[in-house]
């Protein structure tokens, strides 16, 4: 029996080494508890999700702050486009004329002598004198009036097709009314309005009849602004 015991001893002795070693070292205590090899497995699983956690909550903290500060450069580009718009100067719609000088009409009698005193010869003159103020009224150049106006159209959202708005806008026609250069302006959030330049001449096109016209296109345009309003 002591043989089969000693046997017994030698087969088991890792066993005996690793309980002799724990005895030695005493128990593992954390907080007062005290953890056995079960527990330090739980703890370590815990501690391992712990960090996990910790690891995607400062990725995320940090595409939240990326995403607020492309959200606050946004906001100071479209402040500073504002402040740019408005600061514009706007012409009025009708500036004084000054009054042409008539020096050159001041030595012309367009009437003459009308007393029965009158001959041949003052009559002649007095027709040439006529035939030349006219001929000299005919010759100056009529000034058409016209103006340059800048337009801001704006869409309904992101998602309306800005070129396609741009030439339904093209298509209105009017005698008088000559489209120009355009521009995509970004607003906010990804939203772009439309700038487009036209000119008119006064006395043919009305400026809020071509705003009535451009906001006919109700599924393009949301609204439409005057950016600049110049004469030339």
């Amino acid at each position: 029996m002591k043989i089969e015991a000693l046997d017994k001893f030698w087969a088991d002795k890792s066993r005996y080494d690793l309980a002799e070693k724990r005895f030695y070292e005493g128990p593992q205590k954390i907080d007062g508890v005290t953890l056995d090899d079960g527990l330090q497995s739980e703890l370590a699983k815990r501690l391992a999700q712990l960090e996990g956690e910790h690891k995607d909550l400062k990725t995320q903290v940090s595409l939240l702050n990326q995403l607020l500060t492309d959200t606050v450069k946004r906001l100071f580009a479209v402040e500073s486009q504002l402040k740019l718009t408005n600061g514009e100067s706007k012409q009025p719609e009708a500036e004084a004329k000054k009054p042409e000088s008539n020096d050159d009409d001041d030595d012309v009698d367009l009437f003459g002598s009308e007393s029965e005193e009158e001959d041949g010869e003052a009559a002649r003159i007095r027709e040439e004198r006529l035939a030349a103020y006219a001929a000299k009224k005919a010759k100056k150049v009529q000034i058409i009036a016209k103006s340059n106006i800048i337009l801001d159209v704006k869409p309904w959202d992101d998602e309306t097709d800005l070129k396609v708005m741009e030439t339904e806008i093209r298509k209105i026609t009017q005698d008088g009314l000559l489209w120009g250069a355009s521009k995509f302006v970004p607003v906010a959030f990804g939203i772009q309005k439309l700038s487009i330049s036209c000119v008119v001449e006064d006395d043919k096109v009305s400026v809020d009849w071509l705003t009535e016209e451009i906001e006919k296109l109700e599924d393009f345009v949301q609204s439409v602004d005057i950016a600049a309003f110049n004469k030339i």
